[in-house]
């Protein structure tokens, strides 16, 4: 089969979730829903934080940053399954496929720094109460925001690079709702390995480091939380890293598990629907288990609420 370089090529196809033309109009309504209770949740999130001053502490400051990030992440897919959907399109541009690659690899790395920021945050709050003040300063809160931009901007530009290098057969079918980095090693007619490798490296060094930091502070704070003499004291400490613990869960358990499958196994369309889980619904849900589950977001909600009316 003849192939050519990845520069030579105008156009990828998208093939999406399904080529049932009966589950268009649903997909289009579901997605189209799920992405506006995303970025409206988020944004209300972001609003809430941005205009109570009780929340102007390092945990909001983060998760309203967490909450950008999400509405970056699942803009970076979405909106262009929605524009091929309604127009009957397949298509992307090579430009467009960059691009999804390089803000889904900038938007993820982000969440998952922004959440090993949080898990941090929760650990000085449990384990040193007493220097919280002291250590979780205004201004290590912005160096820990800007670190995490910048390695999530390394963690981009790293992907683009791996990507450039392909090549590709004639045949530009993508089985999935957006370029995926391992969906186009697959269709890659070049050889892979060294691609491979560099994704492994990178999975592990931008993936594998958050989750290594995020299980030190929450088994150090387990710890500290067992050693509490009182039940009430306990559920007081847990109950602050609760949600948080939960996201966490939802983001890691979801997402590195459709990501290693992805490079192991042989691409279909269920790795597809199984993306939408940490792409779509992730961010989608966070508001929610912030929300419903975070005492000082509530009141905060209540107080926004009292002063628009």
């Amino acid at each position: 089969m003849e192939s050519q370089n990845l520069t030579d090529i105008s156009d990828f196809l998208l093939l999406g979730l399904s080529d049932d033309p009966e589950l268009k109009p649903l997909l289009f309504g579901m997605f189209l829903s799920m992405y506006l209770i995303t970025v409206i949740g988020n944004l209300l999130i972001i609003l809430t934080v941005v205009s109570d001053a009780q929340l102007h502490t390092p945990m909001y400051f983060f998760l309203s940053n967490l909450s950008l990030a999400d509405i970056g992440f699942i803009s970076t897919t979405v909106p262009k399954m929605l524009v091929n959907i309604q127009t009957h399109s397949q298509s992307i541009t090579y430009a467009g496929c960059l691009t999804q690659i390089s803000f889904y690899a900038l938007f993820g790395c982000l969440d998952s720094l922004l959440l090993t920021a949080m898990a941090y945050d929760r650990f000085v709050a449990i384990c040193y109460p007493l220097h919280y003040t002291a250590i979780m300063k205004p201004r290590l809160c912005g160096l820990l925001l800007l670190l995490s931009l910048f390695i999530s901007l390394l963690d981009s530009q790293m992907h683009i690079l791996m990507v450039s290098l392909l090549t590709f057969c004639l045949n530009m079918e993508i089985p999935h709702f957006f370029c995926h980095p391992t969906q186009l090693l697959h269709i890659a007619c070049s050889d892979t390995s060294a691609s491979t490798t560099v994704l492994y490296c990178i999975s592990a060094i931008f993936g594998g480091v958050p989750i290594s930091g995020i299980l030190f502070s929450y088994i150090r704070i387990v710890s500290s939380i067992l050693s509490v003499p009182s039940s009430g004291g306990k559920y007081k400490a847990f109950s602050t890293c609760a949600s948080h613990l939960s996201v966490v869960c939802l983001f890691y358990g979801t997402g590195v598990g459709v990501y290693l499958s992805s490079i192991v196994f042989s691409i279909s369309r269920k790795d597809a629907v199984a993306t939408v889980m940490y792409t779509v619904v992730t961010p989608m849900l966070n508001p929610f288990i912030y929300s419903l589950r975070n005492r000082d977001i509530k009141r905060a909600l209540r107080r926004l609420v009292i002063r628009t009316n």
